[in-house]
C-alpha cells in the first residue's frame, strides 16, 4: 500500500494555483477568544473596499456584539436548514456558494463537524471542494485543531480534542495569518463574557484557559507559524538563486503497529517531517510470529495507517522474519536519515525472553539517527489513536471473551479418559499413566488454543494425583519426583497451547492473503486477454460482487460527458436518483465518497473513482447485502485495487479503440493518397491515349488513316479501357475485402480454363514477354469462384510483366501437392530482399524498381485477401533465375478428381 508522498508545501501551493485552485488564508490562534473571527472579518471588509466579490458563507458570532457589528455590510449567502433527529440545524450552503462563485467567501470555523447527511463529514472538505472551483476562502482555527498537535495538546491541557485537521489542508494554505493577544488579556475577556458566557467562562478559566495552557498553546501556534516561514524563505531564495548553505535532503521513517500507541509515533513523525521539511514514510512490519490476532487488531491498524495516509504519509507494508532486520533493510533501501520508534514499558522477564526491537534498530542502525518513544504498558492514549473505523475502541482478549465450549471438552476428555484407564491401573503404571494424561493436554493445544490446554493439563495434574499417585484417593504427594512430571504437564499445555495458536493464526492470515491476491491475479488475468469494454465490465462486476458480498455497479462517462450506467451485477441495482448524484460527485471530483467515507456518507452504496495519470475513466459503486456494515480496512484496499485494474483495463480498451480509428485513418490516408497518385498517371495514362486516339478518328474527315492505322487506334482505346478497368475493379475488390461484404460465388472450375481466359484479357500486354505454361494432364477441378481466381492471376501476371525486362520469359506452371493445387507465376528480373517477401502483399507497399512501373500497390494485397477467403495460401520467393515466383494454393476435394476423370481435357496452347 501506498500513500501520498510529502511534498514541499509551496511546490504544492504552486500546483494548486497552476491548475486552478483558489488561495485559502487561515487565520491562526492559539485558543479560542483571541480575535480570529474578528481579524477575518477586518480584512474582508478591506478586500470588499477594493471592490471584490466577497461574501460570508458562514460565520459563527457565538452572540458576541463586536463579532456581530463586523459582519454589517458584508453580502451573505443563505444558510441551508438541515434536520437531524427530529431538530434543525443552520449549516452553510455549499451548492449555493458554488453557484454564485464569488471571489473570496469566508468560511469560520476550519475544524467543524458538520450534521450527518451533509454532502461532507468535516467542513475542511467542503472548503477543498470550494477551492478546486477557483474560489478563494478565508477561514480561522486553534492549533489544538491540527492533527500532528493533536497529542501535544492533550498532554499539556489533558483534555482530548476530537475535531482535527489534517496537516495537508495548512499545507495548502497560500498565507497563514497569525492572531494573538497576551494571556492577561485573553482571561479578562473571558471574565468579561466576551468569550464565553459567566457560567461556561468561569468552569474554562479553571480548566482549559489557564495561563500555563495559554502561553504554552502560544508558544505551539508561534512556532508552527514561525516554520511556515522559514519554508517561504528557503523557497524564495532557492527559486531566486540566492546563495545559502542548503540542508540536504532529510528522510523520516515511522515504525508503527496495530497498538493506540502507534498514532503518537506518527504525529511525532509528521512534527519532525515539517520541522525537517522531510519526506515522511510510515512503516508495518508483519511477521509470522507477530501477525494481527483478530478482527479488533485488524481494525486498530486499518485505522493507525489511516491516520498516517492523512497526515500525508508514505504508507509501506512489510514482511519478513524479523521486524528489526525488515526497518532498517527499508531504511538502507530508501536512504533513511531518521527513524522513529516506539518503546511500550514492559516488564525485564518480557524484553529477556523475546528481545528488544529498539535495541536490535540501535545496535544495527550505523549512521541512521533512531529516536526512541518510550509508552506505557497500556500502550499509549486509546483515546488518541485506538479509534477505529466504527469508534469502536480495541478490547483485549480476556478469558470472559472465551466459550466455555472448549473448556468443557478438554474437562469431558479428562473424566473420560480416567475412567477408562482406571481398570487397567496396575497393567499400566503410574508412567504410562502420566504420558496418557498428555494426549487430552494435546488435543485441547491443537483444537481450542493455549486456554483450553492450560485447563486441560490442570485437571490431569489433578485427577491423576488423586486417583493415581499413592497415596490414592488424596491430594498428598508422597514422593517430591511427581513435582516435575506436574510441571511437565503445565509446559506442556503453555508451549503447545502457545504454537497451536501462533500456527492456526499464520494458517488463517496466509488463506486470507492469498485469497486476496488470488482474487486479484483472477481479475487481472480474466481483463488482460480481453479486448471489449463489455467483456471487461462484466468480469470487474462479476468478480467485485462474488468477492465483497454485494451489489456492484460500473458507471462510465457517455459521447457528452454524463455519467451512465454501463453495467450492474443484479437486475434489481440500487442506483436511484440520489446514488446516480453520489457517483456523478466522485467522477467529477476524482474522489472516493458514500457509505463509509466522510464524503456523502449517507448514501446507500460506497463509490470509488476509476482514475489513472489520464484523468477519471467512471465510477465503481458497490452496496453489501448486509445494510448495516461498511466496507472498511481491507475491504477499502481490495475494492481500490480492484478500481485501479478496472481504470487500466477500461483506458486499456479504450487506447486500443481509438489506435484502430488512427490506424483506419491512416490506412485511409494511404488510400487516398494512392488515389491521387493513380489519378494523376495510372488513369490519366489510359485517358490521355484513348482520347488521343479517339479525336484523330474523329478528325479523320477524309479518310487519310489506312485501315491498319485505323485498327492500331482502335487497338489503343482498347487497351487503355482495360487498363483502366483493372484498375477500377482492384479498388472495387480492395473495398470489398476491407468491408467483409466479398462473397464467394463457388463453382467446379478448371484451373487450365481459368488461366487460358487470364492470358487472353492481358493480350497485348503480355506481347513483349514469351509465355511458357505448364499444365499435367488430368489435373483435378477445384471448387473455387471463378471471376475473382481469374482476376488474381490477372494481377499476378500483371505484376509478372511490370517487374521484368522487356523480352523476358514469364512462366505460369499448377500441380497437385498435398491434397491442394499449388499454382505459380515466376519472372526473370531482379529479386526482391529477403526482409520484404514477407511485406510484398501489404496494402500500397510497392518496391522500389529502375523500372517506371506505375500502379498502387494493391494488386498483391487483393491476391492475398482473394485466396485466403477461399481458404489457401499465398507467397514470395526469389527464384534461380533472379526473379521472382509467386505461388498460391487452394484445397482440393476428393470429388474434384471424380469430375475431372470424365472430362476430357484439351491443353491450352499459345
Amino acid at each position: 500500500m501506498v500513500g501520498e508522498k510529502r511534498v514541499d508545501p509551496d511546490e504544492l501551493l504552486a500546483s494548486l494555483q497552476k491548475e486552478g485552485y483558489g488561495k485559502l488564508t487561515v487565520f491562526l490562534g492559539a485558543m479560542a477568544g483571541v480575535g480570529k473571527t474578528y481579524a477575518m472579518l477586518e480584512t474582508a471588509k478591506e478586500r470588499l473596499a477594493e471592490g471584490l466579490d466577497v461574501v460570508v458563507g458562514i460565520v459563527e458570532t457565538h452572540k458576541r456584539k463586536d463579532t456581530e457589528a463586523m459582519l454589517q455590510g458584508l453580502p451573505f449567502v443563505p444558510m441551508r436548514i438541515q434536520e437531524y433527529r427530529g431538530k434543525f440545524f443552520q449549516e452553510m450552503d455549499l451548492d449555493a456558494i458554488l453557484t454564485r462563485n464569488p471571489q473570496i467567501v469566508l468560511v469560520d470555523e476550519l475544524a467543524h463537524t458538520n450534521i450527518p447527511g451533509s454532502r461532507h463529514a468535516k467542513r475542511y472538505q467542503d472548503i477543498e471542494e470550494l477551492l478546486a472551483a477557483g474560489i478563494n476562502v478565508y477561514t480561522t482555527l486553534n492549533i489544538q485543531h491540527v492533527e500532528s498537535y493533536n497529542d501535544i495538546v492533550a498532554q499539556i491541557t489533558e483534555i482530548q480534542v476530537r475535531e482535527t485537521v489534517p496537516d495537508r489542508i495548512l499545507e495548502m494554505a497560500s498565507q497563514i495569518q497569525l492572531v494573538d493577544i497576551p494571556p492577561e488579556e485573553l482571561i479578562q475577556r473571558l471574565k468579561d463574557g466576551k468569550v464565553y458566557v459567566q457560567g461556561q467562562a468561569q468552569e474554562a478559566l479553571k480548566k482549559f484557559f489557564r495561563p500555563g495552557n495559554i502561553n504554552a498553546l502560544r508558544e505551539i501556534s508561534m512556532r508552527f507559524a514561525a516554520q511556515r516561514v522559514d519554508q517561504q524563505l528557503e523557497s524564495y531564495m532557492r527559486v531566486h538563486g540566492i546563495i545559502g548553505p542548503w540542508p540536504t535532503g532529510e528522510k523520516v521513517l515511522v515504525c508503527i503497529g496495530a497498538s493506540p500507541f502507534s498514532a503518537k509515533l506518527i504525529r511525532a513523525a509528521k512534527r519532525m517531517a515539517t520541522r525537517l521539511n522531510a519526506e515522511f514514510i510510515t512503516a508495518h512490519v508483519e511477521t509470522m510470529s507477530h501477525l494481527p490476532k483478530g478482527e479488533a487488531e485488524k481494525e486498530a491498524m486499518a485505522g493507525n495507517l489511516q491516520l498516517a495516509e492523512k497526515l500525508g504519509a508514505e504508507i509501506i507494508s512489510l514482511y519478513g522474519k524479523d521486524v528489526a532486520e525488515e526497518i532498517l533493510k527499508l531504511a538502507r533501501k530508501r536512504n533513511i536519515s531518521q527513524i522513529i520508534i516506539g518503546k511500550p514499558e514492559r516488564n525485564p522477564l518480557h524484553e529477556w525472553l523475546h528481545g528488544s526491537i529498539v535495541d536490535k534498530v540501535i545496535r544495527n542502525s550505523h549512521g541512521i539517527s533512531v529516536h526512541v518513544i518510550s509508552g506505557n504498558k497500556e500502550g499509549g492514549n486509546s483515546e488518541a489513536g485506538g479509534k477505529l473505523i466504527k469508534d469502536r475502541p480495541v478490547k483485549p482478549s480476556s478469558w470472559g471473551d472465551i466459550s466455555l465450549k472448549p473448556y468443557l471438552w478438554s474437562i469431558f476428555m479428562m473424566v473420560v479418559l480416567t475412567l477408562l484407564i482406571m481398570p487397567f491401573t496396575y497393567f499400566l503404571g503410574t508412567i504410562n499413566i502420566s504420558m496418557l494424561y498428555l494426549l487430552p493436554v494435546l488435543v485441547s493445544a491443537a483444537r481450542w488454543g493455549r486456554k483450553p490446554a492450560i485447563i486441560s493439563a490442570v485437571m490431569g495434574i489433578i485427577t491423576f494425583d488423586y486417583f493415581f499417585v499413592p497415596p490414592i484417593f488424596s491430594f498428598t504427594v508422597g514422593d517430591i519426583h511427581y513435582g516435575i512430571s506436574f510441571v511437565i504437564f503445565i509446559l506442556t499445555g503453555i508451549v503447545t497451547g502457545t504454537l497451536s495458536a501462533r500456527l492456526k493464526n499464520q494458517v488463517s492470515y496466509s488463506r486470507q492473503r492469498e485469497i486476496r491476491v488470488a482474487t486479484l491475479y483472477s481479475l487481472s488475468k480474466d481483463i488482460a486477454a480481453v479486448d471489449k469494454l463489455e467483456n471487461v465490465l462484466e468480469s470487474i462486476t462479476r468478480k467485485v460482487a462474488d468477492t465483497l458480498e454485494g451489489q456492484v455497479v460500473m458507471l462510465l462517462p457517455d459521447n457528452g460527458g454524463k455519467l451512465i450506467l454501463m453495467k450492474s451485477s443484479s437486475p434489481d441495482y440500487f442506483l436511484t436518483d440520489s446514488e446516480q448524484a453520489v457517483a456523478t460527485w466522485v467522477f467529477e471530483h476524482g474522489k472516493k465518497a458514500g457509505r463509509g467515507t466522510e464524503t456523502l456518507g449517507a448514501a446507500a452504496g460506497l463509490y470509488l473513482p476509476l482514475s489513472i495519470e489520464q484523468g477519471t475513466q467512471g465510477v465503481l459503486g458497490i452496496r453489501l447485502h448486509k445494510n448495516d456494515e461498511d466496507i472498511k480496512g481491507e475491504g477499502i484496499w481490495l475494492l481500490e485495487a480492484y478500481a485501479g485494474l478496472a481504470a487500466m483495463a477500461i483506458n486499456r480498451v479504450k487506447l486500443a479503440e481509438e489506435a484502430r480509428k488512427s490506424h483506419a485513418l491512416a490506412e485511409s490516408e494511404r488510400l487516398r493518397t494512392a488515389l491521387f497518385n493513380s489519378l494523376s498517371h495510372d488513369l490519366r495514362t489510359p485517358l490521355a491515349s484513348i482520347i488521343g486516339a479517339a479525336t484523330g478518328l474523329l478528325e479523320d474527315q477524309n479518310s487519310v488513316y489506312t485501315p491498319e492505322t485505323r485498327k492500331d487506334l482502335l487497338q489503343t482505346i482498347l487497351q487503355g479501357a482495360e487498363r483502366m478497368n483493372r484498375f477500377v475493379n482492384n479498388l472495387l475488390d480492395m473495398a470489398r475485402l476491407e468491408s467483409g461484404m466479398l462473397k464467394l460465388n463457388e463453382d467446379w472450375c478448371d484451373i487450365q480454363d481459368v488461366i487460358g481466359v487470364a492470358v487472353s484479357r492481358l493480350g497485348a500486354f503480355l506481347a513483349d514477354h514469351p509465355l511458357e505454361i505448364k499444365i499435367p494432364e488430368n489435373l483435378p477441378l477445384v471448387q473455387a469462384d471463378y471471376i475473382l481466381i481469374e482476376q488474381v492471376l490477372i494481377n499476378l501476371l500483371d505484376n509478372a510483366q511490370k517487374y521484368s525486362e522487356p523480352g523476358s520469359q514469364i512462366t505460369v506452371w499448377a500441380q497437385e501437392k498435398d491434397h491442394r493445387l499449388e499454382i505459380s507465376v515466376a519472372n526473370r528480373g531482379a529479386g526482391i530482399p529477403e526482409a520484404d517477401l514477407s511485406k510484398v502483399f501489404d496494402k500500397f507497399y510497392r518496391l522500389s524498381s529502375p523500372l517506371q512501373v506505375s500502379g498502387t500497390g494493391l494488386g498483391l494485397a487483393i491476391c492475398k485477401g482473394i485466396i485466403e477467403v477461399h481458404g489457401g495460401r499465398i507467397w514470395a520467393e526469389n527464384n534461380n533465375l533472379e526473379g521472382v515466383t509467386i505461388t498460391f494454393t487452394l484445397p482440393l476435394k476428393n470429388k474434384g478428381a471424380e469430375i475431372a476423370s470424365t472430362l476430357e481435357v484439351q491443353p491450352f496452347k499459345m
